[in-house]
């Protein structure tokens, strides 16, 4: 079975078609398991879930290097400042990188689209063009029908007078004496 894609006749009906080139666009960061981990690692940093489990991280570190059960890290929390900027040095590359990655995406998909909606242009345009043409042809054959019929009327008036003309004569000599 041929779709859209492999049947030339068809590809008008596929709405992706213009997408489809830019389908390696889909990932931000490519399609080997590496970019897979590092754009679900990107992604997660913008949820509620990683700032609701970041701030429990942080008051569970304070809370335990503060109270006295553990002083791996006393204050003013180096440490903890020091896993922060870590996280910052790995988290703005990824979140650049996968904005960068969108906005090519995004511009491609607007390019896209744009031929989309050149080509139904295009094809509302041919059948405005189709749609002028046969108006055209049926006002001619309007025009031929009338005409016609105009024709068809006056050979019918044209027949009636002679039938009327023939009858008048049969009449006229049938009334005449025999001899």
């Amino acid at each position: 079975m041929n779709t859209p894609a492999e049947h030339p006749s068809t590809s008008h009906l596929d709405p992706l078609r213009f997408h489809r080139n830019h389908a390696h666009l889909a990932s931000p960061f490519g399609n080997d398991t590496f970019a897979l981990k590092a754009e679900a690692f990107a992604r997660f940093f913008g949820t509620p879930m990683f700032l609701g489990v970041q701030t429990l991280i942080v008051v569970a570190w304070i809370v335990a290097n503060t109270s006295g059960l553990s002083s791996f890290d006393a204050y003013p929390f180096i440490l903890l400042n020091l896993a922060f900027s870590l996280q910052a040095a790995y988290a703005a590359p990824l979140i650049l990188l996968a904005q960068t990655r969108q906005a090519a995406r995004d511009k491609a998909h607007s390019e896209a689209d744009a031929k989309h909606r050149e080509e139904l242009a295009v094809a509302n345009e041919k059948r405005l063009e189709s749609a002028a043409q046969q108006s055209t042809q049926l006002l001619e054959l309007i025009r031929q029908n009338t005409e016609l019929t105009s024709i068809t009327k006056q050979l019918s008036e044209r027949i009636e007078g002679l039938t009327v003309e023939l009858h008048e004569r049969l009449i006229s000599k049938d009334s005449r004496p025999l001899a």
